[in-house]
């Protein structure tokens, strides 16, 4: 590894990770030092970084949102402007999960490429964008709330494909055709509702939640055992490139085939193999040597849901099994719930406390945090696969996911509005 940059004090090693270049970056090393006369250390903190907005409007709405969506389930009580299930499915991947895509994107990009990337107005600009997207699609859906929704995610794709290629951080770039992939499903979504095109629009959003399994699949499979191997003295790993290249691949292609709804066998086949790849490649990650450090077992643990919900997908194809048939729903809640939910909760706590300046480590809210979204996605896949139980196993899954994105909101809230620790 290379030493870093005179003048530039050295990362520690538990934050440092191979950058998608394949050259030692500072992943979550926080940002660079600015003087405190300079224009940028006079703008709002708020605004300094594209990490705070987001993952906390994020945390926000995937606390506030759940609730709302089970009382609408279950006591019909109040609906949004469109139907609950869309507007739930939707706020969940293209809310929730964008927002801190985001800023977990901006801000390491940054790093990766050594390029300024939006902040103060024009990255007000674009979470003033994502709020109206919120606001719109719950109170006035409509054309113009569609098109609103639409413009957050292109833009983002191309600013990141500016700074990439300008860098030539050509590595990269494949993040960038998945997210231009997210933003082409969320477009289909709203022309699906607004029946423009014959789509239908919960496709359209599986197949959005999908893209953002690819996302995990890309930046997870760097950094989940590069934290593990620089936390942890002498961990044995077995990690290989082309396996975590088959895995992505074999699940990009069985998403595809899912979508455009190939012959059962052929989406079963490539889901299963998908899964038993990524598993043989989170297993040699080692993630029983990351027991005792919940900073980093909660990342194997979201992990480890990607492929369970790509099995789970698999045998969900196959019709009649002889354990019994496995609804749809049990696969995209492993994936929503469990990968996604897993892997933000563990993320946005370790990027936040790094880039504040913070002891990257789990305290007893954090892990509070990591048990009860883990509790979520148990109940959540339980309440699919046994009927007998899936009110209340729903119910539990709301209330635990809720609890724990509101107590992150509350705790991190102090860290994502104040300055770095020590500046």
């Amino acid at each position: 590894m290379k030493s870093p940059p005179p003048n530039k004090p050295p990362t520690p090693i538990a934050m440092q990770v191979s950058a998608p270049t394949g050259r030692p970056g500072t992943f979550f090393a926080g940002a660079p030092t600015v003087s405190a006369d300079s224009p940028r250390a006079r703008r709002s903190v708020f605004l300094r970084d594209a990490f705070r907005p987001f993952y906390l409007g994020g945390s926000l709405l995937a606390a506030l949102s759940v609730p709302l969506w089970l009382g609408m389930w279950y006591h019909q009580s109040f609906t949004p402007s469109l139907p609950p299930l869309f507007w739930h499915a939707h706020e969940m991947v293209f809310g929730f999960a964008a927002a801190i895509i985001i800023g977990f994107l901006f801000t390491a990009a940054r790093n990766w490429t050594g390029l300024a990337l939006p902040d103060g107005v024009p990255l007000a600009i674009l979470v003033s964008l994502w709020l109206a997207g919120r606001v719109g699609m719950f109170f006035f859906y409509g054309m113009t709330a569609a098109i609103v929704d639409s413009v957050l995610l292109p833009i983002v794709a191309g600013v990141l494909a500016f700074k990439f290629i300008r860098a030539r951080s050509y590595a990269s770039i494949p993040l960038v055709g998945v997210l231009s992939a997210l933003s082409i499903a969320n477009i289909a979504f709203h022309a699906g509702l607004l029946q423009v095109v014959n789509i239908a629009p919960l496709a359209a959003i599986e197949f959005g939640l999908m893209m953002v399994v690819l996302i995990e699949m890309i930046v997870g499979g760097r950094i989940v055992p590069a934290f593990t191997a620089s936390a942890i003295t002498g961990v044995r790993q077995r990690r290989s490139a082309w396996l975590n290249r088959m895995a992505i691949i074999l699940a990009a292609a069985a998403f595809a085939s899912d979508a455009f709804r190939a012959p059962a066998w052929v989406i079963a086949s490539l889901a299963l193999f998908a899964g038993a790849l990524a598993a043989l490649q989170a297993i040699g990650w080692n993630p029983l040597a990351s027991r005792s450090r919940p900073i980093l077992w909660i990342l194997h643990a979201g992990y480890a849901f990607i492929p369970i919900g790509l099995v789970l997908l698999g045998v969900s194809w196959l019709g009649e099994t002889p354990l019994g048939t496995f609804p749809r729903s049990a696969a995209i809640h492993a994936l929503t719930v469990g990968s996604m939910g897993g892997l933000i909760i563990g993320m946005i706590t370790r990027t936040a406390l790094g880039h504040s300046g913070r002891p990257v480590r789990a305290g007893r809210w954090e892990i509070i945090c990591y048990s009860l979204v883990l509790l979520a996605a148990a109940l959540r896949v339980t309440a699919s696969l046994a009927p007998g139980v899936s009110v209340a196993c729903m119910l539990g899954a709301g209330t635990a996911w809720s609890a724990a994105f509101l107590l992150y909101t509350f705790t991190y809230a102090p860290i994502l509005c104040r300055a770095r620790a020590g500046s």
